[in-house]
Order: structure tokens, then sequence, then C-alpha cells
């Protein structure tokens, strides 16, 4: 049934000096560890519908979100085997533990309890969910791969950390321990056929779901401001030549709540270009959330020494039955790429 459904998207494979990278917020996490490597083994629906947005785009390198994971790959090896299986073949892959569900023993929340899914580095109900994974085609280079995910909050440059009456919130023990990552941001090189691309990838905080003191919009903005502090010099070791930030920074640079300059920061800075990625219809639409609407959120960012070939957002026309898979897979929809040698 895959493999059919490509037939008709076999135009937009890429050429041999072209290499697609993608991402897509899977939305794939469950409610309890080993819950997703069971839906992936049973067929579920979701899992299916997921399968076939990427089988019908054939990234050759994709930063996946909401992908639960677990000590051993389980859940990403299973569905790397289902993409296999289906027409796309990922030899190579990289998971580390996220900060998402990773217990902190304190109160972050400031909800005056521990051991709450607030409580851990970055939301989780269970140590793993809704963590990162990278998939390629081509050899990742694991030995130089840079894990910034350890980053306390209040070590980046120009952090703005929030207060209460002019208190740290929500203690001062809380911001000595707190990450700055709510998932992960890695630096994931990978060698392909046009030279070395490092894919740089995150799952920021949603700027939401907080109180005055604005603990989430706040982080959400210096999650996104570490990659220009990065590629900046500001931060860690500067990325190796070329490199695609690859990620849902969970902000509009326009609409909704939060720090729309950061995202508008991200997107002017130097280092990199900005696609503008568009759908079927002319919209910048990643996400359409119910109760927020259709935003743009997912990014997929070239460095500035990389030519475009082509880019886009996976939203298939009426009529497909590719628009069935992309509207059950997930709210997000895939960004990619194509990207060459100048």
């Amino acid at each position: 049934m895959i493999r059919a459904l490509v037939l008709c998207l076999l135009p937009f494979a890429a050429h041999a000096d072209v290499i697609r990278v993608a991402t897509f917020n899977t939305e794939l996490s469950r409610k309890g560890p080993g819950l997703l490597l069971r839906d992936v083994q049973r067929d579920d629906p979701q899992v299916q519908a997921v399968v076939a947005v990427l089988v019908a785009m054939q990234p050759d390198i994709v930063a996946l979100q909401g992908i639960d994971w677990d000590m051993d790959g389980l859940a990403l090896t299973a569905l790397s085997r289902k993409l296999r299986e289906s027409g796309l073949d990922f030899p190579y892959h990289f998971a580390a533990q996220p900060n998402s569900g990773l217990d902190s023993g304190l109160d972050l929340d400031g909800d005056g309890r521990t051991q709450g899914p607030g409580d851990s580095h970055g939301w989780g109900l269970f140590t793993g969910h809704g963590g990162l994974a990278v998939l390629s085609k081509h050899e990742i280079l694991r030995s130089e791969i840079q894990d910034y995910s350890k980053v306390l909050w209040r070590d980046l440059p120009g952090a703005e950390l929030p207060t209460v009456d002019g208190e740290p919130f929500p203690s001062d023990q809380a911001q000595a321990a707190q990450r700055l990552s709510s998932t992960g941001h890695w630096v994931v090189p990978v060698a392909t056929p046009i030279g070395h691309i490092s894919l740089m990838t995150f799952h920021a905080s949603p700027p939401v779901f907080d109180g005055p003191e604005d603990r989430n919009g706040l982080r959400n903005r210096d999650e996104i401001r570490l990659w220009s502090l990065l590629m900046d010099g500001d931060l860690g070791h500067v990325p190796k030549g070329r490199f695609v930030i690859a990620g849902d920074a969970n902000l509009d640079p326009d609409q909704g709540d939060g720090r729309k300059h950061a995202i508008r920061s991200l997107l002017a800075n130097l280092h990199l270009q900005d696609p503008q990625q568009k759908d079927t219809t002319g919209a910048l639409t990643t996400v359409d959330w119910k109760a927020a609407g259709k935003m743009r959120v997912d990014y997929v960012l070239p460095s500035a020494d990389l030519k475009v070939m082509d880019a886009g957002v996976f939203w298939p026309a009426p009529n497909s039955d590719l628009r069935d898979a992309a509207q059950s897979a997930s709210r997000h929809r895939l960004v990619w790429v194509d990207v060459a040698i100048p």
C-alpha cells in the first residue's frame, strides 16, 4: 500500500549530487515506556501513516521529534525496519537519552511537589518520553557528535531566567540544576556524497502552559538562541563545514505566544539561509493545532554556503491518499530542503 502511494511522488526523488534533509515531529510519543515499540510492531495506524509520509518524501537525512527513547533503541530499530520494508532504508541512526522525562529530584515547575512530569529536566511522563532521533542513508560520524543537552540554562550566555518578585523562580536551587534543553540539542555530522554536513537538531519547549513568570516562554527563547551562539562562536565548538538546522522550535515568527524575536533573529542569522518552505497552497504552515490554529514552528535551515535546489512542506492535495496519511500521522507536517554544493 505504502509503495503504491509513493509512485505519485517519484519526480521528487533527489539526484546523487543533491541531499534532501527533513524534519518531522511525528507525535508518536506514547503514555508509557514500551508502548511505542508495541505499536510499531502491531502496525498501529498512526505508525503506518508516519511511515507513509517518510517513504513518500525519501529524505537522505531526517530529524525526528516525538519518538520515545529506550535504553536499547528497540523502538527506533523497529521503526527503521518498518521503513526499510516499505522502501526507505536508513542504515544509520542516532538517538541519545533526552532531557524529557529525566527526573531532577527537585521541584522545577514551582508547584510545591517533586517527581511530577514538570520536575524532569524536560516535561515528560517517563524517562525518554518524547525524544529525538536522526535517521540517515549516509554514515553518521558518531565520534564527532556534539551534545549540548547538559548545558545548564543559567550558563548560557545572555540567558534570562524566570523570577517572581525579584526572586529566582521556582528557587535558586532549581535554577542551579535546570538544564536548558527541554529535549536535547545535538550536532550530528554526516558523511554525505556532497561532503560532511552537520545536522543541528532540537525540539524546544512550547512557550505556553506557565504563569506570569513566563518560564516556558523564556526557556523557549534561549533554546532557540543556543544555535546563534554556537554559530557565532560564543558557545562550544563552531560546527565544521556545512550544516543544516532541522527541528521543532515551537515558535512562529509572527503568530501565537512566545518571544518571537528569538526565531526572527535565528532566521536572520548570516550563517544560514531561510528557504521559507511552502506547502502546495503556498502557505508556510507546518502545524495545525486545534486551539492555536495554523503556524510555522518546524524549520529546516541550511548554512549559507549550501545551494538550495528545492524546498517545501509535505501537504498533498485534498484528493490524494497521501493527504489522509499526512493528516493521520501528526498535526505537524514534514518540512524538507534539497541542498547541493554551489
